[in-house]
């Protein structure tokens, strides 16, 4: 306490961090729910959080969704003087400022015309002086021939691209809306295989998010998952690698009114319409 009488103020709780790579704890949230949608491994946001119980989670609390050290910004700035060039001339006071024929030498004066007779031969001497050359008359260079034109080479597949295949044969009866489907639909018989749609590492199989039944979620790499829904049977387990084309679960209607294959691309953890990344069949 001060002289005053009033006391410092005393943090109660340690700063939380927020910002970018960072998720406040909402109602009804799940750690599954939170890695989907941040595209992440659910075991991998508890491991960054200390998280031994992945319900654990409450309401208000604050998690990384992204690996250490991706979320701070690079400070690389670097600050510099800017160097100016100094045009002031320093000299004593007592000392006299120099003069202008000094610094600029001896004066300098026009020179003197030489006066001659008139004569004819003046006259006609004088006027070739006074004659202008006449200018060269400038001809056009030839222009050199373009070059024929160089097909642009095919950009090199990027670390993130995915070789996509469609995960089901059966046809597809809801589209991609941003308003309200956030995936494809495939109608189906129980049973019907689903496929993977690219290589990648399943990260979730289980029935833990609302909604989606028995689900499988594929990352393919740091951008871009694959989700899988309403299965009847999961084939695969969780960190298994998986291949484009593997059979991984069968069709089902596990949380859902009609055996169906809810499929769902995600980039950065947002839904994205499947169709474009799909071959066109």
């Amino acid at each position: 306490m001060d002289r005053a009488g009033t006391a410092a103020p005393r943090s109660t709780a340690a700063a939380q961090p927020l910002g970018p790579g960072y998720y406040t704890v909402k109602r009804g949230d799940t750690l599954y729910r939170i890695a989907l949608d941040h595209g992440q491994d659910h075991r991998d946001i508890a491991a960054w959080n200390t998280i031994a119980n992945p319900s654990a989670i409450k309401e208000g609390q604050v998690l990384r969704v992204v690996p250490p050290g991706a979320a701070e910004p690079a400070d690389g700035a670097v600050s510099k003087p800017i160097a100016t060039a100094s045009g002031v001339e320093t000299r004593s006071l007592d000392q006299p400022a120099p003069s202008v024929a000094a610094s600029s030498g001896s004066l300098k004066r026009e020179p003197r015309v030489g006066k001659e007779p008139y004569s004819d031969e003046a006259y006609a001497r004088l006027n070739k002086q006074a004659e202008a050359p006449r200018p060269v008359e400038a001809r056009p260079e030839p222009k050199p021939e373009a070059p024929p034109p160089v097909a642009a080479p095919t950009p090199p597949a990027g670390p993130d691209d995915v070789s996509w295949m469609w995960p089901s044969t059966a046809k597809v009866t809801a589209q991609y809306s941003d308003a309200g489907n956030k995936g494809l639909d495939f109608a189906g018989r129980a049973g019907d295989p689903v496929l993977a749609a690219g290589d990648g590492k399943v990260v979730y199989a289980g029935s833990g998010l609302r909604g989606f039944g028995e689900l499988v979620i594929v990352k393919h790499n740091a951008t871009f998952l694959s989700a899988y829904a309403h299965n009847r049977k999961i084939l695969v387990k969780e960190g298994q690698q998986v291949g484009r084309g593997q059979k991984i679960a069968e069709m089902g209607n596990t949380d859902s009114e009609s055996v169906k294959l809810h499929f769902e691309i995600r980039k950065q953890g947002k839904p994205v319409d499947p169709s474009a990344y799909l071959p066109k069949r």
